[in-house]
């Protein structure tokens, strides 16, 4: 079937009707489904639309709507409020939760020859696919995995394959899959539809769930310039890699800023609905790092951060080691076993370096100065930040604050930032 509805330009707008209108005409065609698995992300990407599709999907099916089950990863849970604010009308009984250590099965193994082939020689050992249980073996007629396209750090283009694999996977792949990601390179691979971990994750598909009835629901977000408005820019539906490679060449055009000028200083908000640990305010590193100049600053303002980890063994990973060179974080890798034997924390550490090229400042609302400053960020007051940089005030993109030109990303969730000469624009 490929591509069974596309709609999407850098200038479409694509309300919520219209979205609803499209989706019923592809799942009017497909025919009736008597059990309905939905996937969407978690809470942490609900600007994606997912929310408001999986309720599409819910107005459509009904009961035959059985489970839905948000693509963790590895995050924490959606709270009861994050549920009932994306997810509002459906059922509560049929809202699963993925645990990425315990829930998962293996469905095949990728041999370590063709490994090595596809991830251009980084890993040589065999890829174990892992799917949650619920997604392999639930009896479902229909899964619909939904989800925004943008530039990713670890698999070069969010969504689509990594929906299942990564946010449906258990840790052997997850491990293996982030690591792959932090030793190509972010710099060669953020922004690409074609990448290692791609490669990896599309032959799994090919490979060994071909039998699954999968439909990907894809949006590409992006902002509206006047009202700074998210917009849906794009809409993708269909079975197979052509429309995730439309979309992507979508988010390319939309979500992709190219600069001419490097900022000395960079601010980045994390929402604090979103944002309550490093792990996930750490975007504000990695989608804004090809921007930077040499010896420039990130400020981060995070009101919500509590936490580095998304749970306590990798909490005390990242405390213990550190955000530290990907040298440094390569030399821990081999000398500790704890660290070696949790991969994805070990990649999770090079993202959130700024490789020692600009210096990162974060302000947490509850974190204190020795915990920043433990793992090599330095520390500013929140409130005294603030008072110089107001999130509320400022525009996105170029300020002028006190006669100081500052760049400003009130989200940076939403896209990737870089200085032309190194996205090679």
């Amino acid at each position: 079937m490929s591509i069974l509805y596309q709609r999407g330009g850098p200038h479409e707008s694509i309300d919520d009707a219209a979205i609803e209108a499209a989706l019923g005409q592809v799942l009017r065609a497909l025919g009736p489904r008597r059990r309905v698995l939905a996937v969407p992300p978690d809470y942490t990407r609900a600007s994606s639309r997912a929310g408001e599709i999986t309720r599409f999907l819910h107005g459509h099916y009904g009961d035959a709507l059985t489970d839905v089950l948000p693509a963790l990863g590895t995050h924490a849970p959606m709270s009861e409020w994050q549920i009932a604010r994306m997810l509002a009308g459906i059922p509560r009984e049929r809202i699963r939760v993925h645990d990425w250590r315990n829930d998962v099965v293996d469905v095949g193994v990728i041999p370590a020859d063709e490994v090595s082939r596809l991830t251009e020689g980084l890993w040589s050992r065999p890829w174990p696919c892992q799917l949650n249980e619920l997604v392999w073996s639930g009896g479902h007629d229909l899964v619909v995995s939904i989800g925004q396209v943008v530039p990713h750090e670890v698999v070069g283009m969010a969504n689509y394959t990594k929906n299942l694999f990564v946010g449906t996977g258990g840790a052997a792949a997850i491990n293996a899959s982030h690591f792959i990601g932090a030793a190509y390179g972010m710099e060669r691979m953020m922004g690409r539809a074609d990448t290692p971990v791609r490669r990896l994750l599309n032959t799994a598909l090919d490979r060994f769930c071909a039998h699954l009835p999968v439909l990907f629901v894809l949006t590409v977000i992006g902002r509206d310039a006047a009202s700074g408005a998210l917009v849906t820019r794009g809409l993708f539906i269909g079975d197979h890699h052509d429309c995730f490679e439309a979309a992507a060449e979508l988010s390319r055009e939309v979500n992709v800023e190219v600069l001419d000028e490097a900022p000395r200083r960079v601010v980045c908000w994390l929402d604090p609905d979103e944002f309550h640990s490093t792990w996930l305010g750490n975007k504000s590193v990695y989608r804004t790092r090809m921007a930077i100049a040499d010896g420039g600053e990130l400020v981060v303002l995070a009101p919500g951060v509590a936490a580095f980890g998304e749970d306590s063994e990798i909490d005390a990973l990242i405390r213990r080691y550190g955000y530290r060179t990907t040298p440094e974080i390569m030399a821990a890798v081999d000398a500790n076993a704890d660290l070696a034997a949790n991969l994805s924390a070990a990649a999770h550490l090079i993202h959130g370096s700024s490789e020692g090229r600009f210096s990162i400042v974060y302000c947490p609302g509850h974190l204190d100065r020795d915990a920043i400053e433990g793992v090599g960020y330095r520390y500013a007051d929140l409130g005294e930040t603030m008072g110089r940089y107001d999130p509320r005030s400022l525009a996105e993109g170029w300020n002028t604050v006190d006669g100081e030109r500052v760049f400003f990303v009130s989200n940076p969730a939403l896209g990737l930032w870089g200085h032309r000469d190194r996205l090679g624009a």
